[in-house]
């Protein structure tokens, strides 16, 4: 099986070589730091099995794991990532992802998802499905929700963003109280830091 890795950082892609190099039946053909890259290997190498990380300069994983299957449709990709329940996986599972990697669990993990997905098969360990069906159900931001924390993290108080979004600054206040209980935030900043962390908000 012929595996291509694609993470900025270079310690990441390091432990990963040093696992796969002791397996017979596994070979890293390739490395990528963006999702430009990404694609440019993706064409020249025709692996296997690349596992993707989500957050890169340049071109995401998202964008990335678009590209390639618009060019390749049977491409099979895992995505790579730091928090469980980030809302950039969910995006990268509906593009077509069909493995879900935490990096903290990529040694007891990695080979076993790599075969799995060589073979077709999804993984997305259980408790990681449990609670990416749970924050759809239970803690998605309102389309409002999302756009008061945008403002939040421009670092707009709240008579300014009930102002800009021509709504009462107690509605805004409602609105904040929402976000940490859904996002299980202890203040508006570690809300921002959290929304930021999952691919809710961009800064």
């Amino acid at each position: 099986m012929r595996v291509l890795v694609v993470d900025d950082h270079p310690l990441l892609r390091e432990g990963i070589a040093a696992v796969l190099e002791a397996q017979s039946d596994i070979v890293l053909v390739g490395e990528a730091t963006n999702g430009c890259e990404a694609l440019q290997l993706f064409r020249a190498l025709r692996p296997d099995v690349t596992l993707m990380d989500l957050q890169m300069p340049e071109m995401d994983g998202i964008e990335a794991i678009h590209a390639i299957r618009a060019e390749f449709p049977r491409a099979r990709i895992a995505i790579l990532t730091t928090y469980r329940g980030d809302v950039r996986a969910l995006h990268a599972i509906k593009a077509g992802a069909l493995g879900y990697l935490l990096k903290s669990s990529l040694r007891k993990e990695l080979l076993d998802a790599i075969r799995s997905i060589a073979a077709g098969k999804r993984h997305i360990p259980a408790e990681i499905a449990v609670e990416l069906a749970d924050h759809l159900s239970h803690d998605s931001l309102t389309a409002r929700e999302i756009q008061v924390l945008q403002c939040v993290a421009m670092g707009k108080p709240n008579k300014q963003i009930a102002t800009e979004l021509m709504i009462a600054e107690d509605t805004i206040k409602g609105h904040l109280r929402s976000i940490m209980d859904k996002l299980g935030a202890n203040n508006r900043t570690h809300a921002v830091i959290l929304g930021i962390q999952r691919g809710i908000i961009t800064v």
